[in-house]
């Protein structure tokens, strides 16, 4: 379709000017509205104003300037249907052929700290979404252009041909239509968070593409990695990265991983992570000696994983790290000394988050065939649990140490789930495991003479007492576990038995 008349009316104005004026010499007449009318005259290009076309005035702060019959039917009318011709010429309707249009700024306004509910809703669109829908619809007469990135598509083709070609038109009016869906969706999110709606009666989200990726968990899958608008500030989707070839599918899921475990602690920590599991955690004073423990925790797994530290990575730690091959190191930040050293290894990839920021607790989606599952995020932590010691002995002061740490462990290993704990690291773990003592005869073989006065963490409860016995005759002196099995009394009695402290939080924490 040819273009001879456009109406441009945007927020976002990168690109605008050289458009605008490339349209302009080819003849095209620019109808234009409020801050956009003004930028074009101001550089020259000629502009009818929104009014001219309409006969009314913007009225209501401008609420309501494009909500006109000249506007819209201008954009839907059918240009091969004879009555909807005949009823342009008796209303004085001209056909409107190009629409660019970008909306309200709604996601940087909620994006701003403590923005005002009224504030908010000013910044919903209304004109802009109808006519961009409009337009969208009646693509096979009209070109709609809601992204700057495509200005140079339609002037190219315009240049070349005087038209713009049906398969253009028709992948930009598919690209409005994902770009209101995504804005109503941000709009629909926000309006839902302010009233507090649980699980609404529809579930509507969106995410913007950040990459393609070259393939998905395997070579033969397409794979793309989306982040949410105004998501988590301490993300794998937020992240900043600083060096390296381009993260992965399988990296994206395992750096996430590691990051959901390193932010459960406030001292000096450093994770490991391999195949979406824990294969090593340290703490210390520092961030060598917590890297020195989560490497000893397993250092045949660690190859090949991806890091995650809560606290600056230096000169000493990252020559450490380039002794061994790694995937990824994800940090607060590095030192510049630090960086020297590893970003002598071309392919790592060092990425970094602020860990300043880790934002409220949102929501986990997972997706199933033909549908999804929604749940809050696992947040909840061992202070806020009812703990208690059934047994006739409570842990040493030593012993609750390492069973925190395997606390804050294992809820982050696949279900069913084990993790022995020592000396601020983990010794061993148990994932993924169809019963829970297999799960615990895996760590306890991991762990091998270290499992010896360590404390054993368990994601679920003990359905009987074979558990509590593999792991007293391994060495274990204590147990956290959330209890409230029928057969508690069993294991209660074993750990007694055996004379080990064993805790009861109350809380499960199964990750499938």
């Amino acid at each position: 379709m040819s273009i001879t008349r456009a109406l441009i009316s945007v927020s976002d104005k990168e690109g605008l000017l050289p458009f605008a004026k490339a349209l302009a010499e080819q003849g095209v007449e620019i109808i234009s509205t409020g801050g956009t009318s003004k930028a074009l005259q101001e550089a020259g290009i000629p502009v009818t104003g929104i009014s001219e076309v309409t006969g009314f005035p913007e009225i209501m702060d401008g609420r309501v300037k494009t909500l006109h019959p000249m506007i819209h039917g201008g954009l839907l009318a059918v240009r091969d249907n004879e009555s909807h011709r005949n009823q342009m010429e008796e209303n004085g309707i001209k056909p409107i052929d190009l629409v660019v249009v970008n909306l309200y700024p709604f996601k940087q306004t909620i994006a701003k700290e403590n923005v005002a509910f009224s504030d908010a809703i000013e910044n919903i669109d209304i004109g802009g979404p109808s006519m961009l829908r409009s337009a969208a619809k009646n693509h096979a007469y009209v070109t709609v252009v809601v992204d700057p990135k495509d200005y140079g598509l339609v002037l190219e083709e315009l240049q070349q041909h005087q038209a713009v070609s049906e398969e253009t038109r028709r992948r930009l009016a598919a690209k409005t239509f994902r770009h209101t869906a995504a804005y109503d969706a941000l709009i629909a999110e926000y309006l839902t968070q302010q009233v507090e709606e649980e699980h609404p009666e529809t579930y509507t989200v969106t995410f913007e593409k950040k990459q393609d990726l070259r393939y998905g968990e395997n070579p033969h899958q397409k794979a793309a990695f989306y982040s949410k608008p105004l998501g988590a500030v301490l993300s794998v989707a937020s992240a900043q990265q600083l060096h390296g070839k381009e993260l992965s599918y399988n990296n994206i899921n395992d750096a996430d991983a590691a990051l959901a475990i390193v932010k459960e602690f406030t001292d000096p920590a450093v994770v490991a992570v391999k195949h979406m599991n824990p294969c090593g955690v340290g703490t210390g004073r520092n961030v060598f000696e917590a890297f020195s423990r989560a490497y000893e925790a397993d250092p045949v797994s660690i190859f090949g994983g991806i890091i995650a530290s809560n606290v600056e990575i230096d000169k000493e730690t990252a020559e450490k790290m380039s002794s061994i091959f790694l995937e990824i190191v994800i940090a607060p930040s590095f030192s510049e000394e630090a960086l020297a050293v590893l970003t002598q290894k071309k392919n790592i990839r060092l990425l970094i988050v602020p860990f300043e920021k880790s934002g409220v607790i949102g929501k986990k989606i997972t997706t199933i065939a033909g549908g999804m599952l929604v749940q809050d995020e696992d947040a909840f932590g061992l202070e806020e649990a009812n703990v208690t010691v059934p047994t006739k002995r409570e842990p040493t002061e030593k012993e609750w140490a390492d069973l925190k740490l395997a606390w804050k462990v294992v809820k982050h290993v696949k279900s069913n789930a084990i993790v022995l704990a020592r000396d601020e690291m983990t010794v061993g773990v148990g994932a993924g495991q169809m019963n829970r003592v297999g799960a615990a005869k895996i760590a306890i073989e991991q762990a091998g003479e270290l499992a010896q006065g360590s404390a054993l963490g368990s994601d679920a409860f003990f359905p009987m007492d074979d558990t509590v016995e593999a792991a007293a005759k391994a060495g274990v002196t204590a147990i956290i576990q959330p209890g409230g099995s029928v057969r508690d009394e069993d294991s209660i009695k074993k750990a007694d038995e055996y004379g080990i402290a064993m805790v009861f939080t109350g809380v499960r924490h199964f990750k499938h």
